[in-house]
Parts: structure tokens; sequence; C-alpha cells
């Protein structure tokens, strides 16, 4: 069975790909959600095989959702809009497949034989759809994390610092610290400039570099305008000093 979840912020949309979808004996609808963050979380707690991404959606678009997922765990993603200049951008750049709003049963049917036939790369297909939605949306200015049982976005900017703890990741803001199933490389590629290495483990904002001071065989601490200190390795020194200065 394929474990599929709809995401689209209208009813009547989620209703038809709902009753087109329970016809296929090897199709089981996993859930259904009507916004972005809601999206992210069924996501993350379902683990459905597919995804039926709408682009345009209130609040956070279905590319910002795809954007923030983590590659090597991702689902399979169709991308849905009723807007061909988005839908033909994400099938030149090799994303899983798209519906173009309306669409029919038979579509449907091609994209669903489609899914079917990626069942067995799903990393690789799921690491395209993601790269074809960063680069639509660029560099991240908003980030998901987790508030209680619930999800918000924050402000990239508001993050200082960000540390690496196996296969999560510690974000440090002013005012609190979250913690996301996430790798720091992935992350960082999806957060973009803003952010630099300055340890294999760790990486910072530069707008939040306050000074940086010497120690011994050539490491540094790197003292940050909340008061944080951390370890500057000689490996990423260079990089920080130019990202400093420039």
């Amino acid at each position: 069975m394929m474990r599929v979840l709809i995401v689209d912020d209208e009813a009547p949309a989620r209703d038809k790909l709902r009753r087109w979808l329970v016809e296929q004996p090897d199709v089981e609808l996993a859930g259904e959600c009507g916004d972005g963050i809601e999206a992210s979380a069924s996501i993350s707690r379902l683990q459905p095989d597919a995804v039926f991404l709408d682009i345009q959606m209130a609040g956070m678009s279905g590319l910002e959702v795809a954007a923030q997922l983590e590659p090597a765990v991702a689902p399979l993603l169709v991308f849905v809009t009723a807007y061909d200049e988005h839908a033909i951008k994400a099938f030149d750049l090799n994303a899983i497949d798209y519906l173009l709003k309306p669409y029919d049963k038979d579509r449907l049917h091609k994209t669903l034989e489609r899914l079917r036939g990626r069942r067995g790369e799903v990393a690789a297909a799921s690491a395209t759809a993601i790269r074809t939605a960063r680069a639509q949306t660029g560099s991240s200015e908003r980030l998901l994390v987790p508030q209680g049982e619930q999800l918000q976005l924050i402000d990239a900017s508001s993050i200082q610092w960000i540390e690496a703890d196996d296969n999560y990741v510690h974000v440090h803001t002013a005012q609190a610290r979250y913690m996301l199933r996430r790798t720091l490389s992935d992350l960082l590629l999806q957060l973009g400039e803003r952010f630099t290495r300055i340890h294999k483990s760790v990486a910072v904002n530069i707008a939040e570099v306050k000074s940086l001071s010497p120690l011994f065989k050539g490491d540094h601490e790197v003292h940050m305008r909340s008061g944080a200190v951390l370890r500057l390795s000689r490996r990423y020194k260079e990089e920080l000093f130019a990202r400093v200065r420039g």
C-alpha cells in the first residue's frame, strides 16, 4: 500500500482528490491538511509515502513546506498548482511530478503510475523535488521549529547559532532553544549565506558575531552578541574571518 497525504487549503480540492485516490486499491489515505504548518507536522508524525502538495496556500506555501524537509527522510512529493508557470518550472527541474488544476482522472492516474515507479528510489526523487522548491523560494527567511506539541515559524534572522547533535540540531535564538530532527549540512543549505560553520558541528549567524579572540595553535573563541562563547576551529577560520570582514 502507498500511504498518501493530501495538502490543500481548499476543501473542494481535497474532496475531489480524496474521492479519486480511495478508488485505487493500492492507495491508503494517511490524512488531509488545510495549511502548510499542519502539513509539516503531519508529514513528520504520519510519515506518508507520498504527499500531494498544493503550491498556493496562505501563510506558508507548498514550496516553503517542501523546502523545510530533510531530503534523506522526505516522502515523494507531487506539486499541485493552478498556475502554469509554477508547474512548468517544477517539471523542467525534474520534480517528481505536478498536477495542474483543473486536472482529470486520467492525469491523476498517470501521476500515480509515476509514483509507483519511484517507490524504489524515494530518497533521490524526494531530494530532487526539495531542490526544486528551494530553487524557487531561495534561502529560507523563516524556519519551522517545534513549540510544545505544535510547530511555529520563526525568522531565520533571529537564529544566533546552530549546533549539531547526532541526527538533530539545536537552534539557538535570544528567546529559546529548539531541537529539530535535521542534519546541520542540510539546514545550512536551506538557510543560505546568512550562516557559516565555525566547527564541524557548529554554525553561526554572521550578523550575531560580536568579536573574536585568539587561543592557541590557531584556534579562536567566537563571542556572540548574546554572550555565548563558541570555539572556532582552524579549519573554518579563514572563511569566518573573510565573512566577518566582508
